[in-house]
């Protein structure tokens, strides 16, 4: 049995160890699927439920020019749902308060008015100090691949780490991120 004094040297090696790795440019080895986002819905989107399948998390906002990317997002989640893939919406008013409204808002936008039938968060926060968690995980992995307009895709891989990041501008049915989503789903 470990006493007091060894349990909290070996807790503090391993702090300073994880610490070093860090600023030596190592990455958390904590994976998306230690995170969660409260849905639109009212329950919680546990990541945890989707281990060891792909996952495409993207920031939307309902009164963006990008805002018909739902459609996009809906064609990918339909032609690789059953292949294992999920599409996640994150809401967020981050970008030119594009994201003004509240569930009702948000859900007749994303429900009614594109069909989109993949889950969507609660509205959340998704740059700076006040970023969901997922997000901050998401810039200290890839810190020159944030968000900077609303549509901001992250596609995470099997292993549950970033595999491929895309900014706002590329479509939903580009052929990079349809390429990118096989090969995560192809990986073993």
């Amino acid at each position: 049995m470990l006493n007091r004094r060894t349990m909290l040297a070996a807790l503090l090696m391993t702090a300073a160890s994880a610490t070093r790795a860090l600023a030596n440019g190592g990455m958390s080895r904590i994976p998306a699927y230690a995170f969660s986002f409260p849905a639109l819905s009212g329950d919680d989107i546990r990541l945890a439920a989707f281990t060891g399948k792909p996952l495409l998390v993207v920031n939307t906002a309902s009164l963006c020019g990008y805002t018909p990317q739902y459609a996009g997002l809906q064609e990918i989640w339909s032609e690789f749902r059953e292949r294992g893939l999920t599409v996640i919406g994150v809401p967020s008013n981050d970008f030119g308060g594009q994201e003004p409204g509240g569930i009702s808002e948000i859900s007749e936008t994303a429900h009614h008015q594109y069909g989109v039938t993949f889950p969507i968060a609660a509205k959340a926060v998704v740059v700076g100090a006040k970023a969901h968690p997922f997000y901050k995980w998401a810039a200290e992995a890839r810190p020159k691949e944030v968000p900077k307009w609303n549509f901001h895709k992250y596609l995470i891989g099997r292993d549950g780490y970033i595999a491929d990041v895309f900014a706002s501008t590329v479509e939903p049915a580009d052929t990079r991120i349809k390429t990118a989503i096989a090969k995560t789903l192809a990986d073993s």
